[in-house]
């Protein structure tokens, strides 16, 4: 944590405002942002920004305002239609270079406006060694990516988010809905509820670690290989759950879960 603190301490006076989803990376963040506007007894407080959009899972943003207030942050929520873009809806492989693009946009048009200057987000060391096109868009924004240069990677933020007591320490990642589905493949809003509603389902027998990824007209389920035998004794109830959703052929993938599985 500390090496975060000292990385924000030179940017207080310019207004530190953060993209925020309420995960553990961007908790992080946000906590470490605050302690250093607290130390320097400078600068107005961190604005933590959400992103209220089509593609994220409902239900974070209220609990990331609840987050940011509690660490002593500002916090404020943007409705954003992704799909305002219409070269999005088609899913292409760059979607996440258009995605970001516009939320970052948004990103400093809202902190601007309210005089603030040094602008961050979450991405950590293991998002540059994968496919993360919207890590140009944030390059590209002049969005800074504080636990990249501090060389913190998912395993630090883990560990600094337990020994600062942060509650978002254990929670799993929920990425952008559009992962579920295969570069290419239009998005259907029924489709992706329908997915996020069997997520859901699934987190709730006790699985951590899931993804649900539709290949039409294939279900493939991801859960962490050290719940295969949960899943096994559960099996005929999972299967019930997913096909009351609409979803015909369910399938376990033996590979267990791996974060960017749809990735080029």
């Amino acid at each position: 944590m500390k090496s975060l603190i000292d990385h924000f301490i030179p940017h207080t006076d310019e207004g530190i405002c953060m993209a925020f989803s309420g995960g553990v990376d961007s908790s992080v963040l946000l906590a470490a942002a605050c302690r250093a506007v607290k130390a320097s007894k400078s600068g107005k407080p961190v604005l933590a920004v959400t992103f209220a959009t089509r593609l994220h899972p409902h239900g974070d943003t209220a609990e990331a305002e609840a987050l940011a207030r509690s660490l002593g942050a500002a916090h404020q929520t943007i409705e954003i239609d992704e799909f305002s873009d219409s070269r999005i809806l088609t899913n292409p492989k760059n979607r996440c270079y258009l995605c970001k693009s516009l939320l970052f946009q948004s990103l400093l048009r809202v902190g601007q406006d309210a005089g603030y200057r040094f602008f961050c987000e979450g991405s950590n060391v293991d998002d540059t060694k994968v496919y993360r096109p919207g890590l140009q868009a944030v390059r590209e924004a002049g969005v800074h990516s504080p636990l990249i240069d501090c060389g913190l990677t998912k395993a630090d933020i883990r560990r600094i988010a337990a020994e600062a007591g942060l509650s978002s320490a254990d929670k799993p990642s929920t990425p952008c809905m559009a992962t579920r589905l295969p570069y290419d493949t239009p998005f259907d809003y029924e489709l992706l509820d329908r997915i996020h509603n069997g997520e859901t389902r699934l987190r709730k027998l006790g699985f951590y670690n899931v993804r649900l990824r539709f290949h039409e007209p294939i279900l493939r389920i991801e859960i962490d290989k050290t719940d295969f035998n949960q899943f096994m004794e559960q099996r005929e109830s999972i299967i019930k759950a997913m096909k009351k959703l609409g979803f015909k052929h369910i399938t376990l993938d033996l590979e267990g879960f791996r974060s960017g599985s749809m990735d080029i």
